[in-house]
């Protein structure tokens, strides 16, 4: 993202330079100061401000979306049964950052492997987890602080 930034930024400042060589931008002239007290107009697009403004706007947009990925993570891997061993069974928790997401597990013995998904809202879920998805859903709401309910 930062290189995209820079490459425009770079790209803009080289249109000006070729707007400024090209004499449309008179250099007899004085620049008189803007008022400060006035609102200040849209930039125009092709303009340092413009796309500054504009490339603002689009940061901002793409943080919030990636709020809403499903970022955060935490596995807990566990024998289900007495008779197995290697910890093939799991549960792991995909959240993002309100504490949305799903938690699925695959609980595996000899003959099979049975899965299941079981939606989260709010580090909460409607469904009744299992003390290990309990656990990793734990695990991400203590990642998360205080600013989540």
């Amino acid at each position: 993202m930062a290189a995209l930034f820079v490459a425009v930024l770079a790209l803009v400042f080289a249109i000006q330079a070729v707007r400024g060589q090209a004499g449309t931008t008179p250099a007899a002239q004085p620049v008189a100061p803007e008022p400060e007290l006035e609102p200040q107009p849209e930039p125009k697009l092709g303009t340092v401000k413009g796309e500054l403004r504009k490339l603002g706007k689009d940061i901002e947009v793409t943080r919030a979306e990636v709020r809403e990925t499903l970022q955060h993570l935490a596995m807990v891997r566990y024998d289900a049964f007495g008779d197995t061993g290697g910890k093939l069974s799991w549960s792991l928790a995909l959240l993002d950052n309100n504490g949305h997401g799903v938690i699925l597990t695959s609980i595996n013995s000899r003959s099979d492997a049975r899965t299941y998904a079981k939606e989260i809202r709010s580090f909460a879920s409607e469904s009744k987890l299992s003390p290990e998805e309990e656990e990793a859903l734990e695990t991400l709401r203590k990642e998360a602080g205080p600013t989540v309910a």
